[in-house]
């Protein structure tokens, strides 16, 4: 599934399993909204380009357009990528600082690699730095610190034993009683055997420094800006004891040394974190009965940490602007389109009644040849630039849709903007036409998938549900070696998708010929007034369209096969 990075731009886009008209039509409107409306319009498609489509892009020396087969809001269009998120390695200092720079009182914590590894709340934090209640003195206090993190926290500077990074359960001795009674609990911790454990907090108590030393503490940290005299930093380096000086008070230092713990060992197992792609349509509800408040976003498939988003940010999530073009019916939409916002609608096939929105919205359809013929009316009557690129691209659309104006489906203003575009492009319609039409043959090098769904569409008429797909080729040289293989992959998609009728209509664009290969209601199939082969080939001659010949032909066959239905009963 591919899905929308980003919901700034307004994207124009055709229908699933685009044709020429579709991906030629997206690419031409997009560009003329971004020159006559100043929009921050972008041509998507839904579907794979086809050959030609691929051949004119190229004459063209154009882009296809982006693919993408969901626009539904994600997780990652509403997550928040200025989050900083703090490293699993990283300080309670740390996340603090992240916190009042974010406004979040949760944070995601990741690994040196970017993947995340949990969430830490403030509350959480607080909970964790509350001292401990010990019995005896309250003067020594846990913590778990690594002296070089109490070091980077006090921004202080160090002397004696060399700086420890590995992390610690230290008991925190705060010298602030009577000098006699404090070095006399140094004496005592140190027969003990816990005077390694200890970290001593002091002023420029001299002795009590000296004493900490020789009873080998194993971190000492001198408050308010005093110096260590070098007869004790030798000192401490001959018994391995460390020394940091700071200048903070022993209250400040106190709190520092406790938010130098590091974040890993406070992560707790559980929490939730977000794919990239998963709509919040789907876990909108599933989300707004947990406690957390904060949701990490992970690169689909894997654990990479993308950005984070609120509680609050599920209640009226974004949507994703769209215009349509080339299709008015959500059946033929891209993924998604119902929880869109539909702006614009440019169509040439009839309405299948089932667009809405929450506005009045701009709704152009006409019956023309081609949804690039509307298009490039625009560009004409507002006297907008077209480039030679874009002019070719709609020739494209036009010729390809109207057969070069030889549809049934063709109006004088096929005529008057083909004759038109073709100026502006430089070229030749019926040579055009004729390199357009050989560059690419399905039936000759495509695959049976690719000529099933390369050029489909589903329809709805009575409560039938129809697939048409149309094949144009120079010849039908290829159709009988290939007729069985079609009606193969018909008769599996009639079965994923439970449709009535599935059709393959394969058109030789030089005769005006039509082959086609029907599954599905033989009452329905029976009934089209077309020429019925003995092995199930239908033939369908002058017939090249499908809006205005084929589709019509069906929706009148299932209304007589209805009729003889209640006629026999």
């Amino acid at each position: 599934m591919r899905t929308l990075k980003s919901q700034e731009p307004i994207y124009v886009i055709g229908h699933l399993n685009p044709d020429t008209d579709a991906i030629c039509g997206a690419i031409g409107y997009a560009d003329y909204l971004q020159r006559a409306e100043n929009m921050n319009a972008v041509a998507l498609r839904c579907g794979s380009v086809p050959g030609r489509v691929d051949w004119v892009l190229k004459q063209a020396g154009l882009e296809a357009p982006e693919l993408i087969t969901d626009v539904r809001t994600t997780a990652e269009l509403i997550a928040c990528k200025d989050v900083r998120a703090v490293s699993e390695n990283d300080t309670f200092l740390s996340v603090y600082n992240a916190m009042k720079k974010s406004g979040l009182d949760s944070i995601p914590v990741i690994s040196d690699k970017g993947d995340i590894k949990g969430i830490l709340d403030f509350t959480q934090m607080m909970q964790l730095l509350m001292p401990q209640k010990v019995s005896g003195r309250n003067a020594v206090k846990k913590v778990l610190v690594s002296p070089q993190n109490v070091l980077k926290s006090l921004k202080g500077k160090s002397f004696g034993a060399p700086i420890s990074i590995t992390e610690e359960e230290l008991m925190m001795f705060v010298g602030a009683s009577e000098l006699e009674s404090t070095v006399t609990l140094i004496k005592e911790a140190s027969e003990c055997g816990t005077a390694n454990k200890q970290i001593v907090i002091c002023g420029d108590r001299i002795r009590l420094q000296k004493a900490a030393i020789v009873n080998k503490v194993r971190l000492i940290i001198v408050t308010g800006g005093y110096e260590v005299s070098e007869e004790h930093q030798q000192l401490a380096k001959e018994h391995g004891v460390m020394i940091i000086t700071c200048d903070y008070d022993t209250a400040a230092t106190v709190q520092l040394l406790r938010c130098s713990r590091i974040v890993k060992s406070a992560l707790g197992a559980e929490f939730i974190c977000v794919n990239a792609t998963d709509p919040i349509s789907e876990i909108k509800q599933q989300l707004s009965s947990v406690s957390q408040d904060v949701f990490p976003v992970v690169e689909t498939g894997t654990k990479k940490f993308l950005g984070v988003f609120t509680q609050a940010e599920l209640v009226s999530p974004p949507t994703t602007k769209l215009v349509l073009i080339d299709h008015n019916e959500y059946s033929q939409a891209v993924r998604g389109v119902e929880e869109a916002e539909v702006k614009i609608v440019l169509d040439h096939h009839r309405l299948g009644g089932n667009v809405v929105s929450r506005e009045p919205i701009h709704f152009l359809n006409e019956p023309v040849g081609s949804s690039s013929t509307l298009v490039a009316r625009k560009y004409r009557d507002s006297n907008t630039e077209i480039t030679k690129g874009i002019a070719m691209c709609l020739c494209a659309g036009l010729i390809s849709d109207t057969l070069n104006l030889t549809s049934p489906t063709t109006t004088d203003t096929d005529r008057r903007i083909l004759k038109w575009l073709c100026e502006k492009a430089g070229i030749e319609a019926d040579k055009f036409t004729q390199d357009f039409f050989a560059s690419g043959s399905l039936m000759l090098k495509g695959s049976v998938e690719e000529i099933v769904h390369t050029d489909r569409k589903e329809f709805c008429e009575r409560g039938k549900t129809i697939s048409i797909t149309q094949v144009e080729e120079v010849g039908l040289s290829n159709f009988d070696d290939r007729r069985a293989e079609i009606e193969e992959e018909l008769n599996s998609l009639k079965k994923h998708k439970n449709y009535d009728v599935v059709l393959a209509a394969v058109t030789d664009v030089s005769t005006h010929l039509s082959m086609i290969v029907a599954v599905g209601d033989q009452r329905i199939i029976k009934e089209l007034p077309y020429e019925h082969r003995s092995d199930g080939v239908i033939i369908a001659k002058g017939v090249v369209s499908r809006k205005k010949q084929i589709f019509p032909a069906v929706c009148d066959a299932i209304h007589r096969s209805s009729a003889t239905v209640m006629d026999n009963a």
